[in-house]
């Protein structure tokens, strides 16, 4: 089961600079606590500005995360082992590769899952030669089962399946749509389908129920930036 925390620093009290401390305790927080991946999701920055702000999360999940070796990019695995907390950028690919980021979260308007990993090791293979490459997490927004399906045929490693529930007015797909992106496709082994995250309006309360649709994991951004990460670690893991 995986942990997927989605970034917002404007949600946070305060200052400019109240929130972004804020954001990078959260950040540690989540690391130490073993998110899975954490998405750099703050959309009003430019370029050098999320930049600057994504090393400094990288920086924060090195000094949280459990030491241990890493070899390329950490597939998705679901057992209970510790695994290194992985940091990806939403939709800049450009501020992902100059940062060293471990990946990037494409929205469902940006370049395919296949183009995004061409360009990222086009421009690995340059910057590393010599050093071997780094690799490439790729993760899909859907809204769709035929998006979670095309995602799939494109490469991408995850989607982020949204929005399950209502959430600021917007109403959710359900449980049962859902449940319709988690399924195997036919054409697909069951052993190498895509894994799926609920997002939208995930708690503490109806998590277990996304889980149990068959959801690989759960998203969210007020579900860890309003709560203590431990709690909703132990309390979505445990079922």
């Amino acid at each position: 089961m995986l942990l997927y925390y989605i970034s917002d620093r404007r949600q946070f009290p305060g200052s400019a600079a109240e929130q972004r401390a804020a954001l990078l305790r959260k950040i540690s927080e989540a690391a130490r606590c073993g998110v899975d991946y954490i998405q750099l999701r703050e959309k009003d920055l430019s370029a050098r500005e999320l930049q600057e702000l994504a090393e400094e999360a990288a920086a924060a999940i090195r000094s949280a995360a459990p030491k241990q070796p890493k070899a390329g990019i950490q597939k998705l695995e679901t057992g209970n082992q510790k695994r290194e907390t992985l940091l990806l950028i939403n939709s800049r690919l450009d501020v992902a590769l100059a940062c060293g980021a471990d990946g990037v979260h494409l929205r469902s308007d940006d370049i395919s899952a296949a183009e995004a990993r061409a360009i990222w090791m086009k421009a690995a293979s340059a910057r590393d030669a010599g050093r071997g490459t780094h690799g490439c997490l790729i993760a899909c927004s859907c809204h769709t089962a035929g998006e979670v399906r095309r995602a799939e045929a494109e490469g991408a490693d995850f989607v982020v399946f949204a929005p399950v529930f209502e959430k600021g007015g917007e109403r959710g797909v359900g449980l049962e749509a859902l449940r319709a992106a988690c399924r195997g496709f036919p054409e697909a082994s069951p052993v190498v389908n895509l894994p799926v995250l609920a997002l939208g309006g995930v708690t503490l309360d109806n998590a277990q129920a996304c889980l149990e649709a068959g959801a690989a994991g759960i998203a969210g951004i007020r579900l860890f930036q309003e709560n203590d990460v431990a709690e909703v670690e132990a309390r979505v893991r445990s079922g």
